[in-house]
């Protein structure tokens, strides 16, 4: 079986840990909902490429974060205000990870240590986008 064709069976938020390793965490869950998004490849590694590390080099929002709300927004969008469902997984995410900031998640300049990895991230992400698909 190639890479592709197992790729394929794999549930969503796995492939988008798969996805993490050679790319950052928003372009790793952007490329996860590449089929429903209809995009190609190129645009959703452009799209997510300045969101490695969160927004801001961990300063702020984190980059799995980001790209869920980006997936939602092309997946949902239809002419009304986003903010409702946008809040909605801000909050899913925040309760699964801990935190929304990078920062915070990482553990940077606190005692509490990392409160949830790269790749918990994105599968909870993924995991909190798909309760609302």
């Amino acid at each position: 079986m190639e890479q592709n064709d197992y790729m394929s069976t794999m549930p969503r938020r796995e492939r988008a840990v798969m996805y993490k390793r050679d790319h950052n965490c928003c372009q790793a869950v952007l490329l996860a909902f590449a089929p429903e998004l209809g995009l190609p490849e190129e645009k959703l590694l452009a799209m997510g490429a300045c969101f490695g590390s969160g927004m801001g080099c961990m300063e702020e929002t984190c980059g799995a974060l980001v790209g869920a709300q980006m997936a939602q927004g092309l997946l949902k969008f239809d002419n009304r205000r986003m903010n409702p469902k946008a809040s909605q997984l801000r909050a899913e995410f925040e309760q699964l990870c801990g935190a929304t900031r990078c920062k915070d998640l990482k553990g940077v300049g606190t005692d509490r240590g990392v409160l949830c990895s790269c790749e918990d991230c994105v599968r909870h992400a993924v995991e909190a986008l798909e309760e609302r698909l």
